[in-house]
């Protein structure tokens, strides 16, 4: 029994390090999007060790490297999207409206086939988040798609740290509706930040002082020692937001309540801030571009709910026009394997550039991810997170054919085995299993309020989508 288990030990660390393991290729002949430099025509990218280490014609593979003709087709940086539920586990907690000691790196699930699924859409980094129960939620976590890794092995080595906040209506349902605890009211989700953190300003204050006064104590061993004072890792998190250490990430759809975390965030100098769905940005865009406010929208999804009635098709667009950072998200785990089709309405509504609706599911979320020193373009010295495409991705026909996450292939469309493409429940027949990710017509649940409607019932929770 010992020897079995000591069999199966190395095996799981055989394949998670497989799964870890970064790679070499040599793609040749693509018309190259690389976002900050324009499309290179016939061109080879060189990765290396999970590093692009060459761009350009007519290049060598080194020994042992794979050449992968791709005349005719596209190569672009990997899709990264920056606001993701795929593989979250119990992310709410409904019953405390402030939870900013958790983290989302014990609640990552690695098997979950989605992650397959994405690749196949192009996508190669998401930023797995709390939900939007919570006023100040739990912290986000970055994720590579190294589909076979681990929980750890999962993790965008060295990515900032982010933190999940909300407005409106979720948490103010969620706590005051559902649990009679503060907030009940927009007002009283601006109280809880503000008293939050006043009170872990204090915190500081006393807990320095306290550690400044047990090290004289311990150092002369004279007198009486100092009060302790506890450390609270709720407080040392806000502490680090107000501090610029770690990167807001807000659930917001009103205009009125955006402008209102602006300006306590001005109150409390918090510069590194990005407003997630923010359906009527468009409505304060100068105000936002004023303040450096970044900002994380669908393409076209509104009215699913009574505060997200006012919205328009044309706020990816509005935002750009106006210098803001905007991305494109999905929140949704079918929509995000075709976030190239959710950019390209940004062309349509609103006349936006190609290359600068490209930049809105890459360079941009790299950017309010703070890991765009890493991935979001095609350029050396950058990782090898890229996809080749049969066409131009915008265009509603193409096809990824291949994926690599740090030069290693992760999903290729001619060598795609059928039980990857399905996901079986217990209980489903396995005939029925290809059905089970139907595609979304329109938003029937509110992903960001996962495991809070428990308190309401199905048919509560239907009548608030």
């Amino acid at each position: 029994m010992k020897k079995l288990t000591l069999f199966l030990l190395i095996v799981a660390f055989g394949w998670t390090a497989q799964a870890q393991e970064k790679g070499s290729v040599l793609i040749q002949n693509a018309t190259v999007i690389t976002i900050t430099d324009g499309d290179l025509e016939d061109t080879d990218v060189l990765i290396r060790d999970g590093i692009i280490e060459r761009i350009g014609k007519d290049l060598n593979a080194p020994r042992g490297v794979e050449t992968i003709d791709a005349s005719g087709k596209y190569v672009m940086p990997g899709i990264i999207d920056a606001h993701s539920h795929l593989n979250g586990v119990d992310i709410n907690e409904p019953r405390n409206p402030v939870t900013a000691e958790v983290t989302m790196e014990e609640s990552v699930d690695p098997n979950e086939v989605g992650i397959y699924h994405s690749l196949a859409g192009g996508v190669t980094s998401i930023h797995l988040m709390h939900g939007s129960a919570n006023v100040i939620g739990g912290q986000g976590e970055t994720l590579k798609l190294r589909y076979g890794a681990d929980q750890e092995g999962l993790k965008f080595e060295d990515a900032p740290r982010t933190i999940k906040f909300a407005l409106g209506e979720n948490p103010t349902r969620v706590h005051g509706q559902g649990n009679s605890i503060q907030p009940r009211t927009r007002m009283g989700v601006e109280q809880i930040i503000r008293n939050h953190f006043d009170e872990a300003l204090d915190y500081k204050r006393k807990r320095e002082a306290y550690l400044e006064a047990k090290q004289g104590f311990d150092r002369n061993g004279r007198g009486t020692p100092p009060v302790p004072v506890a450390k609270n890792l709720r407080y040392e998190i806000l502490n680090d937001i107000i501090e610029g250490e770690i990167l807001v990430h807000c659930h917001s759809y009103r205009a009125d309540e955006i402008l209102m975390l602006v300006r306590v965030f001005n109150d409390y100098g918090i510069e590194n801030y990005t407003f997630q769905h923010a359906n009527e940005a468009f409505k304060v865009a100068p105000e936002l571009a004023k303040h450096g406010a970044h900002t994380s929208v669908f393409s076209d999804w509104w009215a699913y709910k009574f505060e997200v009635y006012y919205s328009t098709a044309y706020n990816a667009s509005i935002l750009n026009a106006n210098g803001v950072i905007n991305s494109i998200n999905s929140d949704n785990d079918q929509l995000q394997r075709t976030l190239n089709h959710e950019a390209a309405k940004v062309v349509r509504y609103g006349n936006t550039s190609v290359n600068d609706a490209l930049k809105m599911i890459t360079l941009h979320p790299a950017i309010q991810l703070g890991i765009d020193d890493r991935v979001g373009s095609i350029e050396e010295g950058k990782d090898g997170d890229v996809a080749i495409w049969s066409g131009h991705p915008f265009d509603i026909y193409s096809k990824a054919e291949m994926t690599f996450v740090d030069g290693k292939k992760y999903f290729d469309l001619a060598n795609d085995a059928d039980d990857m493409r399905i996901h079986i429940e217990p209980g489903t027949k396995f005939e029925d299993g290809s059905h089970m990710r139907e595609i979304v017509s329109r938003r029937e649940a509110d992903a960001c309020l996962q495991d809070a409607f428990i308190l309401f019932g199905e048919q509560s929770a239907q009548q608030h989508n």
